[in-house]
């Protein structure tokens, strides 16, 4: 046995001349929820569609609690649950039909799953009506509950606030938090970087194929640290002269002539800078420190596309 719930080594996987994975490496512990990010073409959709047996890589090999998964391994699919883009239901069924209809080609179910997952998911009172009416959102739910039929330790969630309003986020995200409360693993990929920093215990960033950054998410954003400054647009370079005894140029950046200046530096280092700058004779109208997911994600991605290219609009065309 081991403690990851999922690990790939080396995945990697073409399309025609274009690497969308380029020897992936993930290790993603039991029992916690893990923010897959990275941007557009960066391989996420491929990986996950990897990780379902749905397509097959082209070299490396990937575990799924703890065991080996690869061709012939389907029935293994039993013990994940897994939502990959728009969930699809028969569109003239209830959706409590639906789910039965599921349960019955899946692994046992017993017999009170059902109402259970629609109660947990908010669709108790629509579960009589038929799925075409319902709104994207209501069928993201849907989904949801259908990857949780055969109560599966891993879940893996292609964007599963697609087509939620703010109140359905708020409710997926609780829901989340609370299956990983229970042990199961969810490995949820996002675009909505706000969501994750407040879902994830951990992230995977990848970019062009590759793995950027692993690790929790406290961790990386202590040690990605931002230190935010403002001064009088005159007093920059006398700024930035007397911040270099203290950073590399290279985590220095300059904000245009607005007299913001932006530090790669640990967080709990502000009052540091402040006083160095006074002891310069330069006095900040503002300084404020701390790190975001969007920062970090800008700062590792690149804004790079599949191709390994950089992209400033940072679109790739192989998700």
């Amino acid at each position: 046995m081991t403690d990851l719930a999922l690990a790939t080594h080396g995945l990697a996987k073409r399309y025609g001349a274009r690497a969308a994975l380029d020897g992936l490496d993930l290790a993603v512990p039991t029992g916690v929820v893990y923010g897959f990010l990275g941007p557009n073409g960066a391989g996420k959709t491929t990986t996950m569609r990897l990780l379902t047996g749905l397509i097959h890589q082209d070299a490396g090999t990937i575990e799924l609690l703890g065991r080996p998964f690869g061709r012939g391994d389907r029935r293994r699919l039993f013990d994940v649950g897994a939502l990959i883009e728009s969930p699809a239901f028969y569109p003239f069924l209830s959706a409590r039909e639906n789910l039965r209809v599921l349960a019955a080609t899946g692994a046992p179910t017993r017999r009170t799953r059902v109402e259970e997952l629609l109660e947990l998911v908010g669709l108790s009172e629509r579960a009589g009506d038929k799925v075409s009416g319902y709104s994207l959102g209501m069928k993201q739910r849907l989904g949801i509950a259908a990857t949780l039929l055969s109560d599966p330790q891993l879940l893996l969630l292609d964007e599963p606030a697609n087509g939620l309003d703010p109140a359905g986020i708020v409710a997926m995200r609780d829901t989340l938090r609370h299956l990983a409360a229970t042990g199961k693993t969810i490995f949820v990929s996002s675009h909505i970087l706000g969501e994750v920093r407040q879902l994830a215990d951990m992230v995977g960033i990848i970019a062009a194929g590759r793995l950027v950054r692993e690790g929790r998410l406290a961790d990386l954003l202590e040690s990605e640290g931002v230190i935010r400054i403002r001064v009088a647009p005159d007093e920059v370079a006398a700024a930035v002269a007397a911040l270099g005894t203290i950073v590399a140029p290279a985590q220095v950046d300059v904000v245009g002539e607005a007299g913001r200046i932006t530090l790669q530096l640990s967080a709990e280092r502000a009052s540091e800078v402040n006083r160095l700058l006074a002891t310069a004779g330069i006095f900040a109208s503002g300084l404020e420190a701390g790190s975001d997911l969007e920062t970090l994600f800008l700062q590792l991605t690149g804004s790079t596309a599949a191709d390994g290219t950089f992209n400033p609009a940072g679109v790739g065309r192989v998700a």
